[in-house]
């Protein structure tokens, strides 16, 4: 029980509310399932409804207290005195009374002087529930509708997350609060608020684990991203009719597309969990949709408000949107919500990882595992929206023959897809083949990759025709393949006759180009070791007793390069030696392919033959395609095979 300086107002346990005063109740106010015993003075000095209610019933009674007095008997004489005092009473039902009976018990407490504690929260229901009681300027000094517009306006209003808040509690005070402009301001002090933040210290909601310098993963520490956006998941909370005014209010105020992103994928997580795979457990919120129907008519809502423009936030914005896309499948979305995702995830993929890339497929027409279909399709737009930026002379392309890191960021994700995909038993070659040739040339810098994922596909499907073998091993350019790939390319029993040919040329230019890029190596080495002999043999000169000391330099720096020459040539020669047995190697199957046209078709044991005449024995070995180590370590050899 709480005392007031002017009357007391507490509520009783169960479904009834009294005061403390000390005076009998004379008027009854029921609101929803509570009954309220109340004065008639303090609610009739500040409520002009009340006063005109109670007046009314006043009026309105049946019989005057004189004439029920004479119609008693004078031995029931005490009974009756306490039916008069119950029949004095005043019932007064508010129905449909805006924030209820909690809302009706602050205003309550108004009307007696206790002092009432106004929030965000709290202030619009009563704002809404003085206009229902009359509880005007005019009618009494400081009531409660001119207290809780100067709260409104001074205080809440000024801060986008009291706003957020405010917002909130009109949804159950409507049509009212449209009617009082409270929505309409609200939603005007969110939107002009909210042009004011720096998108920079907004956190996205997929960011749950970070990776360490050890290779380990640890929760992000929440904290400060938590009090830098809270109004942003404050705003997560509305209705979806609200949720969507105040998107249109930023809109129309040009707020920045990050923040208004950044809300629609805090609004999505709240209303589909699954859409996260970090955070799959269902929440209450998560049931709030009643229908499928309801759910994708929301979604495709979320996903037109999105903004056209590229998200800058990497990874973490890229994986929500393949989450809307997963989510978009699932509920049957329209094909214009699904196409417009698709653009926008495409015009960022480099920020893609394979996980992202690998979405079930859904549909019954399909018979795939994963939807490769959508990969082209978003793969189309990345490759249209880059050669665009490639025109415009975009700040990430580069001149000359330079690559862009974002197409070879693709490249290496597209052929980590292929390999991937390429297990599955129901992907038809010409579906691979189209994937795998849709990237340009300078997508890659070496073809190990597509080598690998060639390598999968040709094991997963062993009942290829030659043809169709042929076709596959044609994706890859064998001239871009490190020795690596070469020498593990070389014995694969897998690739048809032709693509091992072609690897076997080409692996002898690569080391044909070796060996020049090793005597060229071995000169410039040679030469380098012997000037500073001849340089230390000057100094020796013009030092003078420091001269034997010069000549030791001199002899000891003479020994070391005559032992590196030594070991170059040496390399040199067994190079070369390999080159030559692969020049006989080249002959002899270009001999036995001959004859094998001539016959017509190939004998089944063709490669046990070609092994036994050639006697190749290589050690299995892949590389990346788009790992270096190999190639770039021999700079000699670009240089060589250019001129």
């Amino acid at each position: 029980m709480v005392n007031g300086k002017s009357g007391a107002a507490t509520p009783n346990k169960g479904q009834a509310w009294f005061c403390t005063t000390g005076l009998p109740s004379d008027v009854v106010v029921e609101v929803d399932d509570m009954t309220f015993h109340l004065h008639k003075f303090p609610l009739m000095s500040k409520s002009k409804k009340l006063h005109d209610l109670i007046k009314e019933q006043e009026a309105n009674k049946v019989q005057p207290l004189e004439q029920r007095q004479d119609t008693q008997n004078d031995d029931v004489e005490s009974e009756e005195d306490e039916d008069l005092v119950e029949q004095e009473q005043c019932h007064v039902s508010l129905t449909e009374f805006p924030g209820g009976s909690e809302t009706f018990e602050a205003a309550a407490k108004f009307c007696y002087g206790v002092k009432i504690d106004l929030t965000a929260a709290k202030v619009a229901p009563l704002r809404c529930a003085g206009e229902v009681l009359e509880m005007t300027e005019e009618y009494s000094e400081d009531n409660l509708i001119s207290k809780t517009e100067r709260y409104l306006t001074n205080t809440v209003l000024k801060n986008i997350k009291d706003s957020v808040k405010a917002l909130k509690s009109c949804e159950c005070l409507s049509p009212l609060s449209e009617n009082l402009d409270i929505v309409n301001r609200c939603i005007d002090a969110i939107s002009s608020k909210a042009s004011l933040y720096d998108p920079t210290l907004f956190g996205w909601p997929v960011n749950d684990v970070v990776v360490t310098s050890s290779g380990g993963s640890r929760k992000k520490n929440a904290t400060s991203t938590k009090m830098r956006d809270a109004w942003v998941e404050d705003l997560a909370q509305l209705s979806s009719s609200l949720f969507n005014r105040v998107i249109s209010s930023m809109k129309e105020k040009e707020v920045n597309p990050e923040i208004i992103e950044s809300c629609l994928f805090h609004y999505a997580k709240r209303c589909f969990p699954g859409i996260s795979r970090s955070n799959r457990k269902p929440t209450p919120s998560s049931s709030m949709m009643a229908s499928e129907a309801e759910q994708r008519q929301l979604l495709e809502t979320i996903i037109s408000n999105l903004p056209p423009e590229k998200s800058s936030r990497s990874q973490a914005a890229t994986r929500f949107l393949f989450g809307l896309l997963r989510t978009a499948n699932i509920l049957n979305a329209s094909e214009a919500c699904k196409s417009a995702l698709e653009k926008k995830i495409g015009a960022q993929l480099e920020q893609a990882t394979l996980d992202d890339l690998l979405i079930p497929s859904y549909s019954y027409l399909t018979e795939t595992l994963y939807d490769v279909d959508c990969i082209e399709r978003i793969l189309g737009h990345f490759l249209a929206d880059f050669e665009e930026r490639e025109i415009e002379g975009d700040g990430d392309q580069t001149l000359g023959n330079a690559r862009s890191p974002a197409i070879m960021l693709v490249g290496k994700l597209i052929d980590g897809y292929l390999s991937e995909i390429a297990s599955d038993s129901n992907l038809k070659p010409q579906k691979f083949i189209q994937l795998a040739l849709l990237l340009p040339e300078k997508a890659r810098l070496y073809d190990d990759g597509v080598y690998r994922a060639v390598d999968v596909y040709l094991k997963a499907h062993p009942w290829l025709s030659e043809e169709d073998r042929e076709k596959i091993s044609g994706v890859m350019d064998c001239q871009k393949l490190t020795l690596e790939a070469c020498t593990h390319a070389a014995q694969n029993e897998r690739l048809p006759l032709r693509a091992v040919v072609q690897v076997l040329f080409f692996e002898q230019l690569q080391l044909r180009h070796a060996i020049a890029g090793t005597l060229i190596t071995a000169d410039i080495a040679a030469s380098e070791s012997a000037r500073p002999s001849v340089q230390d043999e000057d100094e020796g000169e013009r030092d003078g007793g420091d001269g034997g000391t010069g000549v030791g330099r001199e002899q000891s720096t003479w020994r070391e390069a005559i032992r590196e020459n030594q070991v170059l040539r040496l390399d040199m020669d067994s190079m070369r030696t390999r080159v030559h047995e692969l020049e006989r190697e080249c002959s002899t199957m270009k001999r036995v392919i001959q004859k094998i046209d001539k016959v017509g078709s190939a004998s089944p044991s063709w490669r046990s033959t070609i092994t036994r005449k050639f006697g190749c024995k290589f050690k299995t070995q892949v590389c990346d395609s788009h790992e270096s180590t190999v190639v770039e370590n021999r700079k000699g050899r670009h240089h060589t095979n250019q001129r």
